[in-house]
C-alpha cells in the first residue's frame, strides 16, 4: 500500500512538472486568460491566492506553492477551450540579385577550430541577445512579492485555511523573513554597508533603564487654545497616518563609519546626528518639530529632525531662526538605501487592500515594523548593529507627521492634536486635503474599540481666539 501511494504522489508530481513545461511562457498565461474573458481578481479568487501572485506569475516565474497546481490546471483547460492560433506562414520573397558593385559581406562563421568551450561561450551570448529584456529591479520586486505570497499560502495550509491562526504565525516569523527580502533588494545595489561596533558614546544606553541620548522628536501635543466639552463649539476628527513606519523608510541613512566633525555647515550630501541648540518655537497653531521637549539647551537630534528645522528656516517658510549646529557624527549617505525594499512592501501591502486580504497585510504590517523597531537587536539582524538607523527612520515618521500637521494648518484647518507617528486631530474639511482611504497618500478616521469614528467637540478657551 505505501509503494502504491508513493507512486501515485509520484505520477501527481511528473504531471504537475508536466503542466508547468507546458505553460512555461508568461505571455501565453496572459492569452490564456484574456481569451477567457477573466480578470487578475477571478484567477486569484478561484486559485485561492492573490491578486499579485497571479500578476507575478504572469510575469515571469512560478515558483511552486501550494496553489500552482489549480492554477495549472485552470490553464490546462482554459487551452483546451482557446488553442493557441497556428502560426502564420511569411509570403515567399524573391531574393533581388545584387549588384556587382555593392558585394554583401559575409556572415560571420565560428572558426573551424573552435573550441566546445567557445562554442557554448558563443550560444550563451546568443541566449542574453534574445532573451526577453526586463529590468533587473523589476524581476527582483516581482520575485520578492511572489516569496510573500509564497509565505501566506504556506502559513494558511498549515493553519488549514484558519486565517488567525496564518496570521500569528507569519508574524512570528516577520523578522527573518524581512531580513531576507532586505538582502535580497541589496543583492546588485551601488552601496554596500558594513557594521561597525565601535559606535560614538552618543548612540549607546547608559544602562537599560536609561533613555536613548538622541532626541527622536516625538509629539504628544495638543493645542493649548481649545479643550474637549461636549457643547463645545469645534467638532474634531481623529484622523489615521497609514503605514507611518512604512513610509519614513525613505530617509537619508548614513552608509559607512560615523566621522566626528565640530560646527560648520550641513552637509546635504551626509548624514548621522547632530548636537544643536535648536531654535525658538513661536507657533502656539502648531506641535514643535522637536516635539515635547521642554528643555532648553544643546540636543542631539537626528538627521530629519534637523532637516525639517533648517527647510522651516529657510525663504520658503521662515517660521524659525535657523538651528545651531555644535558638532556631529555623519557618513555618507543616500536617500535609496532602503527604497527598494519599501516598494516591494508597499505594493504588496496595496495589493492585499485591494483585494481584501487582511492575513497578508497583517504580515506585511508585522516585517516593516519589526524591521525598524528590532534594527540590531535581534537574532535574525544583530550583523546590522545600526542604531543610527533606528533613531532615524523613527524620526523621520515624526517628521512626516509633523508635515502633514503643517498642510492641514496651510489648507485653512485647525490643528487640535499630532500624537506619536500617525495620529492628528482636525478640525475642518479635511478631505479637500486628502483623499480617505488606506493608501499611502491617503488618511483614514480613526475608530474606537467598537469600531466607531472618533470624533469630539472642543471650545476655544476663553471663549475666542
Amino acid at each position: 500500500m505505501t509503494s502504491e501511494l508513493e507512486g501515485d504522489g509520484v505520477a501527481a508530481l511528473l504531471a504537475e512538472a508536466k503542466l508547468a513545461a507546458a505553460f512555461d511562457d508568461p505571455a501565453e498565461r496572459v492569452r490564456l486568460r484574456k481569451a477567457a474573458g477573466l480578470s487578475l481578481e477571478q484567477v486569484a479568487k478561484a486559485v485561492g491566492v492573490g491578486r499579485q501572485t497571479v500578476a507575478n506569475w504572469e510575469a515571469g516565474g512560478m515558483p511552486s506553492s501550494p496553489s500552482r497546481g489549480k492554477y495549472l490546471r485552470l490553464l490546462e483547460g482554459l487551452a483546451q477551450i482557446h488553442p493557441a492560433p497556428a502560426p502564420t506562414q511569411e509570403p515567399h520573397t524573391a531574393v533581388q540579385p545584387q549588384p556587382a558593385s555593392a558585394p554583401q559581406a559575409p556572415a560571420p562563421q565560428a572558426p573551424a577550430t573552435e573550441s566546445p568551450a567557445a562554442r557554448q561561450a558563443r550560444a550563451g551570448h546568443a541566449r542574453h541577445q534574445n532573451r526577453r529584456r526586463t529590468s533587473s529591479t523589476e524581476q527582483v520586486h516581482a520575485e520578492l512579492r511572489e516569496k510573500i505570497a509564497a509565505a501566506v499560502d504556506q502559513e494558511l495550509t498549515r493553519a488549514g485555511g484558519d486565517a488567525d491562526a496564518a496570521a500569528g504565525a507569519l508574524v512570528k516569523r516577520a523578522i527573518p523573513d524581512v531580513m531576507g527580502l532586505f538582502a535580497r533588494t541589496r543583492a546588485q545595489a551601488r552601496y554596500e554597508h558594513t557594521a561597525y561596533p565601535a559606535l560614538p558614546d552618543i548612540l549607546r544606553k547608559p544602562s537599560k533603564s536609561d533613555p536613548d541620548l538622541i532626541w527622536e522628536a516625538r509629539p504628544s501635543w495638543r493645542h493649548p487654545g481649545f479643550r474637549r466639552h461636549p457643547d463645545g463649539e469645534v467638532a474634531v476628527t481623529a484622523l489615521d497616518v497609514n503605514a507611518a513606519y512604512l513610509s519614513a523608510l525613505k530617509t537619508w541613512l548614513p552608509i559607512g563609519k560615523l566621522t566626528h566633525s565640530v560646527g560648520g555647515e550641513h552637509d546635504r550630501k551626509r548624514a548621522g546626528v547632530h548636537l544643536i541648540t535648536p531654535p525658538v518655537w513661536e507657533h502656539a497653531d502648531l506641535p514643535s518639530p522637536l516635539g515635547d521637549r521642554e528643555e532648553a539647551g544643546p540636543v542631539w537630534v537626528t538627521e530629519p529632525t534637523l532637516r525639517l528645522l533648517l527647510r522651516l528656516a529657510g525663504p520658503k517658510h521662515r517660521l524659525v531662526e535657523a538651528p545651531v549646529i555644535h558638532e556631529s557624527w555623519t557618513s555618507n549617505a543616500t536617500e535609496t538605501f532602503l527604497d527598494s525594499l519599501r516598494q516591494v512592501l508597499a505594493a504588496a501591502r496595496a495589493d492585499a487592500l485591494a483585494t481584501g486580504d487582511d492575513v497578508t497585510n497583517t504580515y506585511v504590517k508585522a516585517m516593516y515594523s519589526k524591521f525598524v523597531s528590532t534594527l540590531g537587536e535581534s537574532s535574525h539582524n544583530r550583523e546590522i548593529a545600526r542604531p543610527d538607523w533606528m533613531h532615524l527612520i523613527r524620526s523621520q515618521a515624526f517628521a512626516n507627521l509633523w508635515s502633514r500637521a503643517h498642510k492641514a494648518h496651510q489648507a485653512g484647518l485647525t490643528v487640535l492634536s499630532a500624537l506619536g507617528t500617525d495620529e492628528l486631530h482636525l478640525a475642518g474639511d479635511w478631505r479637500q486635503t486628502w483623499a480617505e482611504g488606506r493608501g499611502l497618500a491617503e488618511m483614514k478616521v480613526k475608530t474606537d474599540r467598537d469600531g466607531q469614528p472618533v470624533t469630539y467637540t472642543v471650545t476655544a478657551v476663553g471663549g475666542g481666539r
